[in-house]
């Protein structure tokens, strides 16, 4: 089926021989398009010529500002592809609503109440996203100062409405147990290596075998873009050696496929509601968890931070945590131990004197 495509120019020429050549321009631009009509040389070239008519009409808008920043090495190198395709919502959602405002308003400091107040309308449902958003527009203007395409920024800092504190959140032995309990063979090694590792979840489904050499895993983290060597514990390894190599990754299906990210979330979280663990903890948390366990090991902040990529300051804060919860579980402890005794002794006293 051919399809019509609307602003385009033919023109026809005739030749000193006689003959008639025909020759077609994208109407906007009068960019002449290659190729025959349907080609896909033709239609790459209108929707190159389509784009760059796009851009010249929003120009000095912060529609403008976006298709600068995305065609970027901070959009296109700096980023990982994971965090562009979950960034892209939000930038859409940001064009949608500012895509015509002109920089010149954009970067008058009076126009700060106004992204502010999008932001609380926002956040009214669905505050995380707000926020996500927010910061996002936040760091496409932030990139067009530095590019002198804006001379101020409106929004460089604001209060988020999402506040969440996932430090403390750690899978105590017990979890680990009841999850293990419940896993099947893939999903249980998933956790071994989320444990023992320290790493996020995309990069462990992307582990591949030639990561791992017998002893150690090495790996470049995708968000951070850190270059991490992982020497195995004496249980990954023995996990690994286990494990059959049905894929190039190490993480596979029960089928033997890659994972999926929205697969294994699914399997992941039913895995979870089998082992009846009753707190609220995620498998981002294993990082957290990671953390204490090479602490409780011997191994320093910075050795740590070395391993699982963390921030030192991050590491230091998630053993605060940590230790925080630790003695309140210990004080918890020892107060039932407590009552324990003192029922005791009072039982006794009550058959002495009946």
């Amino acid at each position: 089926m051919r399809v019509r495509l609307k602003g385009i120019n033919t023109v026809r020429r005739k030749l000193a021989d006689g003959t008639i050549r025909t020759h077609h321009y994208h109407r906007a631009t009068g960019t002449k398009l290659p190729g025959e009509p349907g080609s896909a040389e033709f239609l790459a070239a209108f929707e190159a010529a389509g784009r760059t008519a796009a851009l010249a009409r929003s120009a000095g808008t912060v529609a403008w500002l976006i298709r600068q920043y995305q065609a970027s090495r901070a959009w296109t190198k700096k980023l990982s592809e994971t965090t562009r395709e979950n960034a892209q919502f939000d930038v859409r959602a940001c064009e949608a609503k500012w895509g015509t405002t002109p920089l010149k308003i954009v970067e008058n400091p009076r126009s700060r109440p106004g992204f502010l107040r999008w932001h609380e309308q926002l956040a009214e449902a669905h505050p995380r996203a707000a926020d996500m958003k927010l910061s996002r527009l936040a760091t496409i203007f932030a990139w067009g100062v530095d590019q002198g395409h804006l001379a101020h920024n409106p929004i460089a800092t604001f209060e988020r409405a999402y506040r969440s504190d996932r430090s403390e959140r750690i899978w105590m032995p017990e979890h680990v147990a009841a999850f293990a309990a419940a896993a099947t063979p893939e999903i249980w090694l998933a956790m071994m290596l989320a444990l023992h590792t320290g790493q996020r979840q995309g990069d462990l489904l992307t582990l591949s075998w030639s990561a791992w050499d017998g002893h150690a895993i090495t790996l470049r983290q995708g968000k951070s873009r850190r270059l991490v060597f992982v020497p195995a514990t004496r249980a990954l390894k023995a996990a690994l050696d286990a494990a059959p190599r049905r894929a190039t990754t190490i993480l596979v299906a029960v089928r033997g496929a890659p994972w999926r990210k929205r697969r294994f979330h699914e399997v992941w979280s039913e895995t979870f509601a089998a082992a009846r663990i009753t707190e609220d903890l995620h498998f981002h948390d294993l990082r957290g968890t990671a953390v204490t366990m090479l602490a409780e090991a011997g191994c320093t902040v910075p050795e740590i931070a070395t391993i699982t990529g963390h921030s030192q300051a991050h590491a230091q804060k998630i053993l605060d945590r940590y230790l925080a919860r630790t003695r309140s579980l210990a004080e918890s402890a020892i107060a039932k131990l407590d009552d324990h005794r003192r029922n005791r002794v009072g039982l006794q006293t009550d058959l002495q004197t009946a």
